[in-house]
């Protein structure tokens, strides 16, 4: 075969492939969530060790004991120097309609305002938009995403006895306005709906306890979900089976959940979404995605 020929096909097997595998590694992932406690970042730091883009992951967040070693404009920086060209921002927050994701908003250059609160919140860890001019995507948070819905299902199988005749709650945390609140519950309907098709339940609803809101709003907000629990276990005449949307294991999860629905026949572990493989496989199809359409 003549060599040119040769060289020619070649360049066609192999040649697009070759272009992929870099493009990944020119791409950096930059990994930010909220931020706890020890115990809450151990199992963001977990699913992290479980990610494997393509190209150099860093960590960031945005508070706690560990926002001020995992500062955001550090983790450009890091990736910077090992080679990334582009940065994913994926932000490990279960909604993309909350004063946290404006935050991160406000990191990445998509908006150029950012509350004095929030902005407040950021300064106290030590953390500013970063001085490298690497570009910067930023992914959705999990919204709706198909993978969060198979996580949450294996978790609630794991404490059913009878699926297809009991009932599954899932309880996160929400936001404070109403706006915000109503695009919550859009996208977690979808994930809800995901649960009672995958798991074979009889019935699956959420509910939002708006943790951060006034104390007479949470306290009504606890009302709806225990209402709703209340409903499920008359229709169904079994415990029903109770899933935090939550990204990782802390007071709310362990204190705070307990109390709003103490007293109520249900089945509860407080097991978030995280550690799980799948939350890893999250963050990867995030990133691909941002690549892929050329974000």
């Amino acid at each position: 075969m003549p060599l040119v020929l040769f060289c020619l096909i070649a360049a066609t097997l192999i040649g697009p492939r070759s272009a992929a595998a870099q493009n990944a590694a020119d791409v950096g992932t930059l990994i930010i969530a909220h931020g706890g406690g020890e115990a809450w970042n151990g199992r963001v730091k977990e699913v992290v060790a479980q990610t494997n883009p393509g190209g150099p992951v860093e960590l960031a967040f945005l508070m706690g004991p560990d926002a001020a070693t995992h500062r955001f404009q550090d983790a450009v920086a890091a990736l910077a120097r090992r080679g990334a060209q582009r940065i994913v921002v994926v932000p490990l927050l279960v909604s993309s309609h909350s004063g946290h994701y404006e935050q991160i908003r406000w990191l990445t250059g998509e908006v150029d305002e950012l509350s004095e609160v929030m902005r407040h919140h950021l300064a106290m860890a030590g953390i500013e938009r970063p001085a490298e001019t690497v570009p910067m995507v930023l992914a959705p948070a999990m919204d709706d995403a198909p993978e969060v819905a198979r996580v949450l299902t294996e978790r609630a199988l794991a404490l059913a006895e009878q699926p297809s005749s009991e009932a599954v709650m899932l309880v996160g945390h929400g936001p404070n306005g109403l706006e915000d609140l109503a695009a919550w519950m859009e996208n977690l309907r979808r994930v809800a709906e995901g649960v009672r098709t995958q798991g074979g339940f009889r019935d699956v609803r959420v509910g939002l306890v708006q943790d951060d809101a006034p104390a007479a709003v949470r306290a009504e907000a606890v009302r709806r979900v225990r209402d709703l629990v209340e409903l499920q276990a008359s229709t169904t005449g079994r415990p029903v089976v109770v899933v935090p949307i939550l990204v990782s294991k802390g007071e709310v999860s362990d204190r705070k959940l307990p109390a709003d629905l103490s007293g109520l026949t249900i089945r509860y572990s407080g097991e978030p979404l995280l550690p799980h493989e799948g939350m890893a496989r999250w963050i990867e199809a995030r990133v691909h995605s941002a690549v892929g359409h050329g974000r």
